[in-house]
């Protein structure tokens, strides 16, 4: 950790620890084990650590230093955008984010060098088409058609993001709110709403722990989805 400048995704460990001299069959477990009991590191974000001796550095680093609500609303929002592409793209998906999204940071990369495109495939009318366009993160599949869509919900209103899987309904695609854990239940009390009717069984709730976790396994004989 210390090598990569103070901080490290759990995924980045796994990828550059040399596992070979560990006398267990989940060193990844191990790992994961270590960095959550360890006084010396302190977690950023799910799946984000980094050592107590570069904490002035690090959050100087992601400008979580300034007090400001409203940095890190952005760098936790950038955070788990970033994870999805990551996760869409090992997943052989074309990663698409807003082009007003591609200069924020995913770590100490922006986000537009790391997906696929800024630019939405035409899918559909143009309706539909400037209504996707906001979607925080959608994976295509091989036919350039949507198959997955997710709207990242750190504080704003979940019930924006649900108006607009209602309006794209009609694809073959996945629908994910991804959130706090501590958001759940007002995701299901707005879902259970008369007027998300159409929907309301294809919209499913992840929480930002598991992201991580699925980030985390992109190393491992693991290509299952949600």
């Amino acid at each position: 950790m210390r090598n990569e400048g103070g901080f490290a995704t759990l995924h980045r460990l796994n990828e550059i620890i040399d596992f070979s001299t560990w006398k267990t069959k989940t060193p990844e477990a191990s790992v994961r084990r270590i960095v959550q009991e360890s006084k010396q590191i302190f977690r950023i974000q799910p799946g984000l650590w980094a050592l107590e001796e570069f904490r002035e550095k690090v959050l100087r680093l992601f400008e979580l230093n300034t007090g400001n609500k409203h940095s890190e609303e952005i760098f936790s929002h950038s955070y788990y955008q970033g994870l999805l592409v990551e996760i869409g793209k090992y997943h052989h998906q074309t990663t698409y984010i807003p082009a007003q999204d591609q200069n924020r940071k995913f770590i100490t990369q922006r986000l537009g060098d790391i997906t696929d495109t800024i630019e939405l495939p035409h899918f559909t009318n143009d309706k539909l088409m400037k209504r996707a366009r906001t979607i925080d993160v959608i994976w295509f599949n091989e036919r350039q058609m949507p198959s997955n869509f997710y709207e990242v919900e750190h504080t704003t209103d979940i019930k924006n993001s649900l108006s607009k899987f209602y309006e794209l309904q009609d694809f073959h695609a996945g629908f994910y709110i991804v959130a706090n854990i501590s958001r759940k239940n007002e995701f299901e009390d707005k879902l259970h709403v008369s007027m998300f009717g159409a929907i309301e069984k294809r919209v499913k709730f992840i929480d930002y722990q598991r992201v991580a976790d699925m980030y985390e396994g992109l190393t491992k004989v693991n290509k299952s989805f949600w």
